[in-house]
Parts: structure tokens; sequence; C-alpha cells
């Protein structure tokens, strides 16, 4: 007989689909297995009032009385999937050289009210990575700073920003992405650090963000051999439950980074991926492109409940977290005036630009 928890299974899922529409595959995830949300990308947006109308038919799927997560990267510069008229912020490395906690703190709040006009309820941000390497390109100006104290200062500030105007935010790549020569969306990176080391730089701004309250964190897949010598930290139970988890205190949601990315996905099976994901400690699995691969997930960790080769408690731990975190989202304050484009916006816009060339 089917256990009733393996039912819930599909909770520990956040996935992406391929066009601007819900599409047949989208709709078994959200209505068959009762998936946690979806994730956007460029190719589900194709104009403000399209991605505001998809948004709105997405958020009929809630269930569980808790609302879908609706997520997207909206980081600024670069990785930036929502584009002018809404906020146009610059690369986190241009804000982290005004080294003004307040203005990011306020640009965040803005941000995540323009989100929240659009039905976002989730940003994945902000990076917490040290940018120590300047031939790390996939992290570059992303991160705020190579300076640990002050990625963690303006980081928490970003994050803060973001809940306070009612989007949940989710911190980036635990315990470092900064320092690697490898981009994980094409091969797993190894960062050779001792673990003094990494103690002090990688992964001291997660640490001071855990202590400030961070909500969730998205793991790296990278491989650290000083805290582990055989598996990247997305499947490492010594880093995710371990460290992070035991030593760290953290309470919070932990994100595994996208399931397709072929540092992963090269290196392990999808149903090892998430049963040794699950057993490390990872309680959501973003599954960002691959419909068949997102089958396929659920349908291993289905089984792995079922076969008894993951305890019902592990999930329902998993489960709690999840609707821990999603609880103040049925919290929210109304919405202000329409924010997206408006002389507010121009404002912010123009601080920010008169802060850079004032840093400069």
């Amino acid at each position: 007989m089917k256990k009733e928890i393996s039912y819930h299974v599909g909770r520990l899922f956040v996935a992406g689909f391929p066009g601007p529409e819900v599409d047949t595959q989208l709709m078994k995830l959200l209505v068959r297995n009762q998936i946690s949300g979806v994730i956007l990308f460029s190719r589900n947006i194709q104009s403000l009032e399209q991605v505001r109308e998809l948004n709105s038919e997405l958020g009929s799927y809630s269930h569980n009385a808790l609302p879908l997560m609706i997520g997207v990267d909206q980081e600024g510069g670069r990785v930036a999937r929502l584009k002018p008229p809404f906020i146009n912020l610059p690369p986190m490395r241009r804000l982290g050289n005004i080294k003004h906690s307040g203005l990011v703190r306020a640009v965040a709040e803005f941000q995540g009210l323009e989100l929240r006009e659009l039905g976002f309820n989730v940003n994945f941000a902000p990076v917490l990575d040290v940018f120590t390497n300047p031939a790390n390109t996939v992290i570059g100006d992303r991160a705020f700073s190579s300076n640990p104290l002050k990625v963690a200062q303006l980081a928490i500030a970003f994050f803060q920003g973001l809940r306070k105007s009612g989007v949940l935010p989710c911190g980036k790549h635990f315990p470092g992405h900064g320092d690697t020569f490898q981009d994980s969306h094409l091969e797993l990176p190894v960062v050779n650090h001792p673990l003094e080391r990494l103690m002090k730089t990688e992964i001291a701004p997660f640490e001071m963000a855990v202590q400030a309250g961070m909500d969730m964190l998205m793991t790296a897949h990278v491989k650290y051999p000083a805290l582990d010598p055989n598996y990247p930290a997305t499947l490492s139970q010594r880093i995710l439950t371990g460290l992070l988890r035991n030593k760290m205190n953290f309470h919070g949601v932990i994100v595994s980074d996208d399931l397709d990315m072929k540092a992963v996905a090269n290196h392990f099976p999808v149903e090892e991926i998430v049963i040794r994901g699950v057993h490390a400690g990872v309680d959501l699995f973003l599954a960002c492109a691959d419909q068949e691969r997102q089958e396929q997930a659920i349908e291993a960790l289905t089984r792995a409940v079922e076969d008894g080769k993951i305890p019902e408690d592990r999930i329902k731990a998993s489960l709690h977290r999840i609707d821990t975190a999603l609880k103040p989202l049925l919290k929210q304050q109304p919405l202000p005036e329409k924010l997206i484009g408006s002389w507010q916006q121009q404002a912010i816009e123009d601080r920010i630009a008169v802060w850079i060339k004032d840093s400069e």
C-alpha cells in the first residue's frame, strides 16, 4: 500500500517550464504532484502584462491553504529575467562599491514590491558568494565584494529589504561559489582551500546571514575536499547537515541549485541526486528545464519513501520547513500604488546612479 506521506513528495520540488504559458506537463506537476512552486526564466516572459497574467493563473494552483511559490532569479545586472520598465538594478558589485546598507535595503524592498506587483513571491537572491577569484566569470560582478564582512552586511540588507516587501529571499550558493575556476552549469568545480580558509572567507557571510535570520539558502554544485572529499555540497550530508544545520544552526529551507546543471547531472543519475540530496539535508529541489528529469526525480523520491530508503519523518521535516517559510506570505500587506515605471522608481534609479558615480 502506498504510504500517505508519499503523496506529498512532489512538494519537495520547484519546477521550470518551457514557454510563456502553463503547459500540460506543468499542469500535471501542479495538480497531480502538488509541487511547491515554479521558477520563471526569460523564456517564460514576453511582457510584463503577460507575466502578470501568467502568475495570476499559476497562483490559482496553490494548495494546502498556502501560496504557490512563484520565483525568479532577479539579482540585478546580468542576472535579471525582468527587463525595463521593471526597475533596472546594476550588478551587486557596483552596489557593493557604494558601501551603503540602507540604500541596498531600500532598493531591495522596492524591487520586492515590483515583483509582487507582477505576482512573484520568491526571489532567488541575494548572492552571498565572496568574489576572490578574478578568473571566476560565473559569479564575478554578481557578488557584492571580495571582503566577506562587506558581502554579509550588504546581502543581509538585501534580504531584509526583500522580506519587508513581502517577498521570500533565498541566499546562494552555500558554502561559497566565489573562488571557483569552473562554471557549475557546465562542469563540477572544485575548491581546494583548507578548512580554516573556507570558514574565514567563503562560509563567513553565510554564517552571519543565518544569524540574521535568513529564510532559505541555495546549495552550490561545488566540491570542497576539506569539507567532504567525496561529494559536492548539494549531495553532502557533512556539509548540509553536519555544518549548516548542526554547527551553524540553520533552521530554514535548504534549496538545491538546478538538478539539470552538468556539475551534478553529468556525474550522478537523477535518482541518486534526489535520494542522496534528501539524505544530505535538501528540503526543496530546483528542476528548472528538463521535464523528463522532473518526472524521474519525483518518481524516484516517491519510490524511495515507499521502500523505506527515506524515513517518513525526514520528508515531514522538509514539509514543515517549507510550510514555515510560506506562512508569512499569507500576511502580506496590500500593495501601494503601481510602482513599475513610476516616478518613485525613476527617483531610486537616479539615486543609485549618483551614488555609483560618487563611489568611482
